[in-house]
């Protein structure tokens, strides 16, 4: 039997496995707010007495008055049946039945008018109930202090143990798809991408409170990414007086060498140190809150070890190893101010500096098939810093009604990219020194206008946003004897973005159902200018003005079991690095290239899910199917007589994802709990037929490819005495499709463990990632012209041990 046929069945062996589970919800508060009036003279009344009783045995809750102006405002209410009553001297006391859902976390009831009459008042809907897995199933909220077997790592590493994600090649896939959109504290920025995501490793997961995992997004957020959204939470305190934390962890990676290198290139990194201090400080007093946070973070990691057999039509066969010896700084400082102004009004304004500092040395040795003779040899050092600078400004007015908000934001956001490669291209009658330099200068404005108002039965969303983008870029190639550098295919470009978007967005819910229909109509415009003198690409761009619509549905059985549909129409548009047209020669014979022709790709999907709950466990489960238009992937031909790889974006067919989804979460007891994630899918590529213009004007063409593929994370925590907590996780990938080929099965067992001490303020933690080193990443590429298979046998193993402290 294949290995792929028994990942097959394993996978389905486990969705009817799991069919038979279920789990329970964490709630959080609701506030309920309202205006007490006479009915007679409309007048409103002051100091009535509004209280909140459960429905089931009429045990109080909650209880407060009205103010001068007749408001009552009720805070901390949870999900269930209750009786509103309100009574008041010289008026009849009221009762009303009351239901509190689970959609928003505001509810509006409007006027309740009381006479001495009897007054009915129609039933209230109010929401509230957040989990693991939110109520409304769009999406999954993840604690990093709980990822006890990542920590200390960066965003990336702590990301493999959730739900619905995998990583490959340093990015992260959702359900299998890697269009996915990061954001920070809900904003897109240049520390993670404005496209596609980007330096996800070298975020140090102790900066980070929390991650949303947003499969399902509404109106309200960028229509880019039809994978999903990935929210990163950072930390922020709010307590009175001065308070804060402070940590430091350290480790250690490439225990040993996993396999040796080919002759005559310089030792690949072991024992590859690790070191991360942080400190997160606050200050409160009065209108005022003030907050830092400083992380750094320092690692060396054998970022890449590939061996590669490739195999051309013409008979040659060549072995080669690309490896990759790389240091990385780190650092982030974050601080700001929040101002009350009054009851109704404040301000926010903060400012994030982010230096990313990356040596690699790298080597990589080409031999015959035999390895008997070296046909060439390529050692070159990387010197790349990154500077991010971004500062925002927003304002929010609070109206009188609890949840009726109005928002405005600024931010700017500058993103330097500063590259500078060296080369040395030995070959057996010469040897030869090239280098180039790379300066990009990304300067983003955004502005955000949102408003939201509660209703007596949900509430309505609505807002507009500008975008204004520049990307400038220079490259300069810098010959030596025997250059092997295309340099006439430097100079300089520009990309430069416009999108103004406006958005709505209306949720209902009674006891039974919920609906949520949002509608985004952006307008996008992209210039792309290009050194007049490129050898191949021309100035390029485009503009579309589009509708993106979202709706979902749901039925709510009983107060355990709840069924929704979800509709999404997505875009994902070309970065500017997938457009940018500068070969790139981190692999001296697979030489990668933008594409400025390249379009968006637009996506539609549909979703069912389901949730079951019950005290200590709960079930998710969802069916999925997302169908793509021009797919955006990466296409690896040669360009005979040469034996040089060019792999360059395009937008080739149709695609689709297919797909069912679990989740299992279960106390069993004090001592144990697990939750299980199981994601299976199927992946396609239509047949397509492109014409690449680099170097030259070529045609490749390729047949359907589609394979069925999946994952299954398991992750174990014990509770032990004295205040000592372990989780062993478990994670196996299956083979997947890949542009032009598959990629293998993967496994890895993760281990942590931590400890409270100093009476709960301090904690120490140990852990190790694939603590038996067995992730290895295997290849098999059929190109036009070539195959080649690869075992990349770069870092994953990593023992870290960490202490923080809180005050």
């Amino acid at each position: 039997m294949s290995l792929q046929k028994a990942s097959k069945k394993i996978l389905y062996f486990l969705i009817l496995q799991l069919s038979f589970f279920s789990i329970s919800n964490a709630q959080t508060s609701v506030t309920i707010s309202g205006i007490i009036k006479d009915k007679n003279s409309k007048a409103v009344l002051p100091f009535v007495n509004v209280v909140l009783k459960t429905e089931k045995d009429s045990s109080f809750v909650s209880g407060t008055v009205t103010n001068e102006e007749g408001r009552f405002s009720l805070s901390k209410v949870k999900s269930g049946d209750y009786l509103l009553e309100v009574s008041f001297i010289g008026y009849k006391t009221t009762k009303q039945s009351l239901f509190v859902g689970n959609l928003t976390e505001y509810l509006d009831i409007k006027n309740i008018e009381i006479d001495e009459e009897s007054t009915s008042l129609q039933e209230v809907v109010v929401t509230g109930k957040t989990a693991e897995i939110s109520e409304k199933m769009d999406k999954k909220t993840f604690s990093l202090k709980d990822n006890i077997s990542q920590s200390g790592g960066s965003v990336l590493q702590a990301m493999q143990n959730l739900p619905s994600v995998t990583v490959q090649d340093g990015k992260v896939q959702l359900r299998g798809n890697d269009k996915v959109t990061v954001l920070i504290d809900g904003k897109q920025t240049a520390l993670t991408g404005f496209g596609n995501q980007t330096g996800l490793d070298n975020i140090p997961a102790s900066a980070i409170e929390k991650i949303e995992i947003i499969n399902n997004p509404s109106a309200k957020y960028d229509a880019n990414g039809n994978a999903g959204i990935i929210n990163i939470i950072y930390k922020k305190n709010k307590k009175d007086g001065f308070n804060g934390k402070f940590g430091f962890t350290t480790g250690v990676g490439s225990l040993w060498v996993r396999k040796e290198n080919l002759p005559t290139i310089r030792p690949q990194y072991t024992f590859t140190p690790k070191i991360n201090p942080s400190v997160s400080l606050n200050y409160r007093k009065n209108k005022v809150n003030v907050f830092f946070q400083g992380d750094y973070l320092y690692t060396e990691t054998l970022n890449k070890n590939e061996f590669v057999i490739r195999n051309y039509d013409n008979g040659v066969v060549i072995n080669s190893q690309l490896k990759r010896n790389r240091n990385t700084h780190f650092t982030t400082l974050k601080s700001g101010f929040d101002y009350a102004i009054n009851d109704e009004n404040s301000l926010t304004i903060s400012g994030l500096f982010g230096s990313e500092k990356i040596i690699d040395r790298g080597d990589q040795p080409f031999f015959n098939s035999d390895f008997s003779q070296r046909n060439r040899l390529w050692q070159f050092l990387e010197d790349e810093l990154k500077t991010t600078i971004m500062a925002t400004a927003s304002y929010q007015h609070k109206f009188k009604e609890a949840g009726h908000l109005l928002n405005i934001g600024l931010n700017y956001t500058f993103h330097r990219e500063d590259e500078k490669y060296f080369y040395d291209n030995y070959l057996p009658t010469s040897t030869g020194t090239d280098a180039f330099k790379l300066l990009s200068d990304e300067q983003v404005y955004d502005f955000n206008f949102d408003y939201i108002k509660p209703l007596k039965y949900g509430r309505i969303e609505t807002g507009i946003k500008l975008r204004n983008r520049n990307i400038p870029t220079n490259m300069q190639f810098i010959p030596g004897v025997n250059s092997v550098l295309d340099t006439n295919a430097g100079g300089w470009a520009t990309y430069k973005e416009l999108i103004p978007a406006v958005y709505g967005n209306y949720i209902f819910e009674n006891k039974k159902w919920e609906a949520e229909l949002g509608l985004r109509i952006e307008y996008v415009k992209i210039q792309y200018e290009v050194n007049p003198n490129h050898i191949v690409y021309q100035s390029d761009g485009y503009n579309y003005t589009q509708p993106f619509p979202n709706l979902r549905w749901a039925y709510k059985i009983n107060d355990n079991n709840k069924v929704s549909v979800f509709y999404n129409r997505r875009v994902d548009r070309p970065n500017e690095v997938d457009i940018r047209i500068f070969p790139k020669y981190d692999d001296a014979e697979i030489i990668k290239v933008g594409n400025p022709a390249l379009r968006p790709q637009f996506t539609n999907s549909i979703e069912l899910g389901y949730k079951k709950s019950w005290e200590k466990g709960s079930l998710y489960k969802a069916i999925y199917h997302r169908f793509a238009d021009g797919t955006i992937t990466r296409i690896s031909s040669t360009v005979p007589p040469s034996n040089l790889i060019y792999a360059t974006f395009q937008n080739v067919n149709k695609s689709y994802n297919t797909g069912i989804e679990m989740v299992l979460a279960q106390e069993i007891s004090k001592l144990y709990s697990f939750n299980i994630n199981l994601n299976a899918y199927r992946n396609q590529i239509d047949a397509f037929t492109v014409e690449n213009k680099y170097p030259t004007t070529h045609t490749f063409s390729a047949d359907k490819q589609e394979i069925y593929s999946g994952n299954i994370k398991l992750n174990n925590t014990f509770h032990f005495p004295k205040n000592i907590d372990v989780q062993l996780t478990t994670i196996y990938l299956a083979p997947d499709i890949i542009p032009q080929g598959k990629i293998k099965s993967r496994f890895s067992l993760d281990l942590g463990l931590k400890k409270a001490i100093q009476k709960g303020k301090g904690e120490l933690f140990f852990n190790a990632t694939d603590l038996l080193n067995t992730m290895i990443i295997k290849k098999e590429i059929n190109g036009q012209g070539f195959n080649y298979t690869s075992n990349d046998y770069y870092e994953t193993q990593v023992i870290r041990l960490g202490y923080s402290y809180k005050f």
